[in-house]
Parts: structure tokens; sequence; C-alpha cells
């Protein structure tokens, strides 16, 4: 009978702990705050970087977004089109998403790729179709589902609109390319570096795509700069800060701001393999109370 007694208690608490949705030692504090993201270049360190650090109060990871950074639009002359390109760094990291991705998904950490422009003509502001828009999107949404990423990150630089023959922006390229993007991902993220002409062409023929967005960010490091969109501040980081560049004074007065004004992403830069767990404890104590550890 006692057995019998143990094993429905057992029973009883793995049915609690399932329907919990945690593994979550009791006890232990649940991450509130801002979301935190934090871009890796991957040309020069790796992703997994963005898994060492925790909160040193135990409620969880110091960085809630790794981005991919980053993935280009480029523009093959000879189709007149723009194409999905991978740089031999960036697709080392797709290729070994077991070892690379993976790992920061297993700890609650969302990996999104960055697409960028590259010198070549090709951007998101110029497409000179609808079709065209859809065929680059459905290339960015196969590539998500490919490699089971966690979404896409618009930055609109380097583009050089005009070059190779391409066309200067124009007003319906950048919303029939998100539009598209969210209807083939609507339950990933899409995020906007917000800097480009496409930053700026967010509404065309009664649609507006502002709300497809699920962050956007100030691109200006060292800056706090409130994206001029119609998103709530929960979806938006004034901040930006540079890792290790931008002053530990600063980055804490930017994350103290981010949480009394009420907004809701924290902006980082360029996470690299040195242990930043002083810098990141900086700007974690003013999100979360707490300072942030380095688990190697």
């Amino acid at each position: 009978m006692v057995s019998g007694v143990r094993r429905i208690v057992a029973l009883a608490a793995a049915v609690a702990l399932i329907t919990s949705g945690t593994t979550t030692p009791a006890g232990a504090l649940a991450k509130t705050g801002p979301v935190s993201v934090a871009y890796v270049e991957v040309n020069n360190n790796s992703m997994l970087n963005v898994g060492k650090y925790a909160l040193t109060n135990g409620s969880g990871n110091a960085f809630d977004i790794g981005v991919i950074f980053a993935a280009n639009i480029n523009y093959d002359v000879a189709t007149k089109s723009a194409y999905l390109y991978f740089n031999p760094n960036v697709q080392r990291v797709l290729d070994n998403v077991a070892t690379q991705v993976r790992p920061l998904q297993a700890k609650g950490i969302k990996v999104t790729l960055s697409i960028l422009g590259n010198h070549e003509g090709a951007g998101f502001a110029n497409f000179p179709t609808k079709q065209s828009a859809e065929a680059f999107a459905k290339q960015l949404s196969d590539t998500v589902t490919r490699y089971g990423l966690d979404g896409i990150d618009f930055d609109d630089e380097y583009s050089e609109y005009g070059k190779n023959g391409t066309g200067q922006p124009n007003a319906s390229s950048f919303v029939y390319l998100v539009t598209a993007l969210r209807a083939a991902m609507p339950n990933k993220l899409i995020t906007l570096y917000n800097i480009g002409p496409s930053a700026t062409r967010l509404s065309y023929g009664g649609v507006d795509i502002t709300s497809k967005f699920d962050y956007a960010w100030n691109p200006y490091y060292g800056t706090w700069s409130p994206p001029s969109m119609a998103l709530p501040k929960s979806r938006l980081s004034p901040a930006a800060v540079h890792i290790n560049s931008t002053s530990t004074s600063t980055a804490a007065s930017f994350a103290r701001r981010t949480v009394s004004e009420g907004y809701g992403v924290y902006l980082t830069y360029n996470l690299g393999a040195t242990d930043s767990h002083t810098y990141i404890s900086s700007f974690t104590r003013e999100l979360y109370g707490s300072d942030t550890r380095y688990t190697g």
C-alpha cells in the first residue's frame, strides 16, 4: 500500500510539472522585464556565446534573442532578380544548426537570421513587382523552415540602390515583401533594424505593415532613439548598445531608462568570445534586478 501511495504521489508531481510547462526548480524566479537581443557577427564569433550568460538570481538567460549577422540580399545580373546569399561563415552556422543553434533554443533563446544588403543594388525597397517581392519572401521563409530558425531580421543597409541597373526605392516593395513573409510565417519573429529606405516605406495601397513586426529597434549604437513607428512601447528598443564599446555607465543608463519609460526591448550588438559578464551585468541589473554570470 505504501509503495502504491508513493507511485500516486510521484505521478501527481509529474503531471503537475508537465502541466506547468516548465522544468524550473521549485523556488526559482521567473524572468521578467524587457526582451534582450544580441547580434553576433558570425564571421568572427560563435552563436553559442549568446547562451553563455545567465542571471545570477536564477531567473534565466541574460539574452532572449540571438541574431545571426548576417545573410545578404544579392542580385543576379543575368536573371535580373534578387536572391538570398550566405557567406561561408553564415552557411557554416546553418549547416551546423544542431550544434550552433539548437543548444540556444533548448535554453529558451530564440535565434533569428538578419538579412543585409551587399553592395549589389538589390534591396528590400526596390523589388520591381509584387511577384518578385513574394519570391524573395519565399526564399526567406523556406530558410527559416529548413534550418528551424525563429525568424527574420531586416537591415536595409549597404544595398547601393541603382547599382547593376537596379531601381531606386519604391513605395510598394517592402510592403509586398513583409506582407508575404508574415503570411508564410504567422508564428515566427519578424524584426526591423530601423534604418534605410525600407524603414520609411511601411504603407502602400491601404496596407500598413507596421503591426506585422514583432519588434523594431534603434540602429545607432551608443544612442537613445525610439523608432518612429506606431508599435507599442513593449515592442520597441530605443536603446542601442555596442558591447564593450558603449560605456558601462551609458549601457546601465539606457537599461534604467528602458524600464522606467516602459519600453519592452533592449538591443545589443557584437557579442564576442571574451567573458563580458561584468559589462553585461551593468545593464541586466537595471533590466532584471540581477547580475550576470559567465557559464563558459
